[in-house]
C-alpha cells in the first residue's frame, strides 16, 4: 500500500492570478502529444490553446465533434476525434484506433471533461450509473486504463485528473455510489465524483510507485471559475450562490478561464513536481489540508488523499468497467 502524499506547498512561484502561459514560459512541448477530454469548451479549451501555443500536438476527443472543430478552428496541431465517455464502447473503439493503429505515445493526459449538478441520469452498459459518477470518474477511468500503454511508452508521461473543493461536500459513497438506494441529490453526486477524481490519481500514481514505471498522476482544483460546466444552474441560484452578481459577472475570488486552466497545465508540466506524485494541487502549487469548510479558500479534505480509499475505489471501479486490471 502507498504512503500518503504530503500536502504542503512547495513555493513554485506561482499562483492563484497566474494564467496557463504563465505556467508555460519558456517550457517548450514541441514533439509531445497531449490529450485533453473537453477540450473544446471553458477550461478545456484554455488548456488546449496554451498546450499547443507550447508547441504540443493536442488530440480533443469530442461528443460533438462538428462543434469541438469549430471551437478549435485556427488553433494549430489539434486533432479532434469522437468519444462519448458515458459510454465504455466508444471508449474502446477511441482507444483502440489511437494506441493500436497509431502505435503513439502518449506525454499528457488532461482527464478534464465533466458535468455538474446535472438532472438525475442514468447512463452506463445496464443503464443504472449515476451520471456524475460514470462520466466524471468510470469514463476517465477507463479511457485511462485503455491509454495505459501509450502512456507508459512516453519517457515521463503525466496523468492529471481536474477534480474541485466540490469534493467537500460528500466522501465516496460505498454503499450507494449510484443513489439507487438513497434519493439522488444533484450536488452530493457532483461532489462525490470529484472526490473520486482526486483519488484516481492517488492511487494511479501509486502503481508506477510500485512498478518504477508508467505516468506519475496528479489531481488539481481549478479554483473557482464560470464555465458552461454550469449550464445546468440556473442565473438566479448561481447569483444567491455567490458565484455571479447580478449584473452577471463572476464574483470576487473568480477566476478568469486562463486563470483557471494554470493548475492543470501546471501539473502536467512542472519539473517542480516529480517527486510528488499523487499530489492534489491547487492556484498552481500543492494544496494544504483544508481547515475550513469554505470552498473558495479550498484546500484539501483528508477522505480525497487516503491510499486505502482510494485502492478501494480502484477495486469498485475495476469491477464496474472490467478494466485495471494492470493494477495486481
Amino acid at each position: 500500500m502507498s504512503t500518503r502524499q504530503q500536502q504542503h506547498k512547495i513555493g513554485s512561484g506561482f499562483g492563484a492570478s497566474s494564467t496557463a502561459d504563465d505556467v508555460l514560459d519558456g517550457i517548450g512541448l514541441q514533439g509531445r502529444t497531449a490529450l485533453v477530454t473537453g477540450g473544446y469548451s471553458g477550461l478545456g479549451l484554455e488548456i488546449t490553446r496554451a498546450l499547443s501555443r507550447a508547441g504540443a500536438h493536442v488530440i480533443v476527443p469530442a461528443r460533438r465533434p462538428a462543434t469541438a472543430r469549430e471551437a478549435l478552428r485556427g488553433v494549430p496541431r489539434v486533432e479532434v476525434r469522437p468519444l462519448d465517455l458515458a459510454d465504455l464502447s466508444s471508449i474502446r473503439q477511441f482507444t483502440d484506433q489511437l494506441v493500436d493503429r497509431h502505435h503513439r505515445k502518449l506525454d499528457i493526459l488532461i482527464n478534464n471533461a465533466g458535468v455538474m449538478a446535472c438532472p438525475e441520469t442514468r447512463v452506463g452498459p445496464d443503464g443504472t450509473w449515476e451520471a456524475h459518477f460514470a462520466i466524471n470518474h468510470l469514463g476517465h477511468f477507463a479511457l485511462t486504463n485503455l491509454l495505459y500503454p501509450a502512456l507508459s511508452s512516453a519517457e515521463a508521461a503525466r496523468v492529471v485528473s481536474v477534480a474541485s473543493s466540490g469534493h467537500f461536500l460528500s466522501d465516496i459513497r460505498w454503499a450507494d455510489p449510484h443513489f439507487v438506494r438513497d434519493g439522488y441529490d444533484r450536488w452530493l453526486a457532483y461532489a462525490q465524483s470529484k472526490t473520486a477524481n482526486a483519488l484516481f490519481a492517488v492511487h494511479l500514481n501509486s502503481l508506477r510507485d510500485t512498478a518504477g514505471t508508467g505516468p506519475r498522476a496528479f489531481a488539481v482544483h481549478p479554483g473557482s471559475i464560470l464555465t458552461p460546466l454550469q449550464r445546468h444552474i440556473p442565473r438566479d441560484e448561481q447569483i444567491a450562490q455567490g458565484w455571479m452578481t447580478p449584473d452577471g459577472t463572476p464574483a470576487p475570488g473568480f477566476k478568469t478561464p486562463a486563470q483557471g486552466a494554470a493548475t492543470a497545465v501546471w501539473a502536467a508540466t512542472s519539473p517542480l513536481l516529480d517527486a510528488h506524485g499523487g499530489a492534489y494541487c491547487q492556484d498552481c502549487d500543492i494544496a494544504e489540508p483544508a481547515t475550513t469548510e469554505d470552498m473558495l479558500i479550498g484546500g484539501v479534505k483528508p477522505w480525497a488523499t487516503a491510499p486505502e480509499a482510494a485502492a478501494r475505489l480502484w477495486q469498485l471501479s475495476a469491477e464496474l468497467t472490467g478494466l485495471g486490471t494492470h493494477a495486481a
